[in-house]
């Protein structure tokens, strides 16, 4: 809709992008506040997960390197646009892999806030797909309806098309506002699944009205649609590998409770010994 750099010197595409970030890691920090989490472990998660975003736009350029060979191998392998998911993936990976050598140094478990993440991973999302309808990319086919817009777009240049990105970005900025409304107010604690199912299906529906190129895996389905399911059946074993985790954590916290209400005994008759020995002294 708007390619062009502002002022000559930025893409909002690229503004969009950032103010994405800002909006995920200003909800982290805004949970951890107001919810009283551990501030080195909501540190810890910040950090990490910028590392996550920077893995991720690789992962993303990887994945579509890796869709454009498939299905043009004389081309060569060559990198050229990013997707989402394949972000996404590689952005997971990273951020458990370096939750999982870091984590002995915090009392906070990720299962702790994680049905807070996807409010963070979908305004940023959100955000980016308003980035997406700037710079033309990611558009549905084209259009005479009244909902069209001009845009500069890879497959039929300046043309009326049908904005998906505008569709898709308003579906993750009201399932953010649903997931943050179950977390906050009612304790919610399955939103991973509910975004992943709820995401998935609407992804996959809306594959169909993509004009873009995205390639296609075994001459059926977009690489979007084939993960996509995926993440519909994740959401699924999710919901059932939390419901596991919260009961072994909710048993953890009690067994530690248990241990703190045992150490004050345990020094506060040490205290009073010491004081007893101090009256006989004197």
């Amino acid at each position: 809709m708007y390619p062009d750099k502002i002022f000559g010197l930025f893409h909002l595409y690229g503004l969009m992008i950032g103010v994405g970030l800002l909006a995920c890691f200003g909800l982290l920090f805004l949970y951890g506040k107001y919810k009283k989490v551990e501030t080195n472990f909501i540190d810890f998660i910040f950090y990490n997960a910028v590392l996550a975003v920077i893995l991720g736009f690789g992962s993303a350029a990887l994945f579509q390197a890796t869709y454009n060979f498939i299905e043009n191998p004389k081309a060569g392998f060559k990198f050229g646009g990013i997707t989402f998911i394949g972000g996404l993936i590689g952005g997971i990976v990273s951020f458990l892999v370096v939750y999982a050598i870091f984590r002995k140094r915090y009392k906070t478990r990720l299962v702790d806030i994680i049905s807070f993440c996807p409010c963070c991973i979908l305004i940023a999302h959100a955000f980016g797909r308003v980035g997406c309808l700037f710079a033309g990319c990611c558009h549905g086919p084209e259009t005479d309806a009244w909902y069209g817009i001009y845009m500069h777009t890879s497959a039929f240049g300046y043309a009326k098309v049908v904005p998906t990105q505008l569709f898709e970005a308003l579906f993750l900025f009201a399932l953010c506002g649903v997931c943050f409304a179950l977390v906050w107010k009612w304790k919610f604690k399955h939103n991973l699944s509910l975004y992943l199912i709820c995401y998935g299906i609407f992804r996959f529906l809306l594959e169909f009205w993509r004009a873009d190129d995205r390639g296609q895996l075994f001459g059926l389905i977009s690489p979007s649609q084939f993960w996509s399911i995926v993440m519909v059946i994740a959401g699924v074993g999710v919901y059932f590998l939390l419901s596991w985790l919260y009961k072994k954590r909710a048993a953890e916290l009690i067994l530690q409770a248990q241990a703190e209400v045992s150490e004050r005994i345990e020094n506060s008759a040490e205290t009073q010994e010491t004081n007893e020995q101090t009256e006989v002294d004197k």
